[in-house]
């Protein structure tokens, strides 16, 4: 391995930068020079790339997002687009290439690998927290706690005047991260897109908390509840009680931000082992922490092993919400 790539696809998260970092360090520790793709599988395809040296990393352990930029490139689905990407690391000599990335990322990568025979390592990030093979992806516990720290502000104003808030968070097809803040903030129901929404049992139970003193409630909201959005989940608990109810939908600053102590060092580790994967010629393969050891799985488990929300973290918010 004389030669390595590295690119970040997909939406930005927390712990991008770090990993980044560790990746280009790791790689120069070892003699291996290091290239930065810009703009993710874009980048690859416009031949978008520089070198990338120790002091390209400095100062950014600190920064969300990445500098390396990134997009969105459907046409990376199309074999000729691929093809493209090929003959530019070829052009430049790559004899690597890791790819920080989501489910649908890290699967462009498993096909870019499959055509071009090229050695490659995936990284898993994205803060719905469901790749899959892992037991944690980059850009999560930055995103939980960045929402809880919304929510605790929420929750001054729900008790001054006596409401109920819906909060909204993202997790489209997931609810990993609705789960995790739900608990962390006390929220007195979490409404995820694993599970089907009853929005009579939803009032029965905000009813029994007020008729236990509480003066105000929080529900959590995955954005992609069976029930609707947290506008038109709004609309039904309005139809069915009497709660003077209020919405916020958190958005795209769960995707910013200082990364997390917990990101910044995931990202370093992911970082290393996937340099030390390259170097032990190892190829599709996603680095994954399972058991709390980093460790190596096949990349197909990326987008082919569904994570199931844990159902004893389930029980625990329906436990805590009473």
């Amino acid at each position: 391995m004389n030669r390595l790539a590295l690119l970040t696809s997909g939406g930005d998260c927390p712990g991008l930068n770090p990993c980044i970092r560790s990746v280009v360090r790791t790689a120069l520790a070892g003699g291996i020079e290091a290239i930065g793709v810009h703009r993710g599988w874009r980048g690859l395809i416009d031949n978008d790339m520089e070198p990338m040296d120790a002091r390209s990393v400095a100062g950014i352990v600190n920064l969300g997002g990445t500098v390396l930029r990134s997009s969105r490139c459907p046409e990376f689905r199309e074999a000729a687009a691929r093809e493209q990407a090929i003959a530019n690391l070829a052009e430049r000599g790559i004899d690597g290439l890791i790819v920080i990335g989501g489910n649908g990322s890290l699967r462009g990568a498993c096909e870019l690998s499959r055509q071009a025979s090229l050695p490659l390592i995936g990284i898993p990030k994205t803060i719905d927290n469901d790749v899959g093979g892992t037991d944690y992806a980059l850009g999560f516990d930055t995103a939980v706690n960045t929402a809880v720290e919304a929510i605790d502000k929420i929750r001054d104003t729900a008790t001054s005047h006596e409401r109920l808030f819906l909060v909204e968070v993202m997790g489209r097809d997931r609810g990993f991260l609705a789960l995790e803040v739900a608990l962390a903030c006390g929220a007195e129901g979490v409404l995820v897109p694993e599970m089907p929404t009853d929005i009579a049992a939803l009032c029965a139970g905000l009813e029994r908390c007020r008729e236990a003193g509480k003066v105000s409630s929080i529900v959590v909201v995955a954005e992609g509840d069976d029930a609707g959005n947290a506008y038109e989940i709004a609309d039904k608990i309005t139809a069915q009680s009497d709660y003077e109810l209020r919405v916020a939908v958190l958005g795209y600053i769960q995707r910013g931000g200082t990364p997390s102590a917990l990101d910044r060092v995931q990202g370093g580790l992911f970082g290393k082992a996937a340099v030390d994967a390259l170097v032990a010629g190892e190829t599709s393969k996603l680095v994954a922490k399972r058991n709390g050891e980093t460790t190596l799985v096949d990349l197909e488990l990326a987008w082919k092993e569904t994570r199931e929300l844990p159902a004893h973290l389930l029980e625990l918010a329906r436990v805590l919400a009473s």
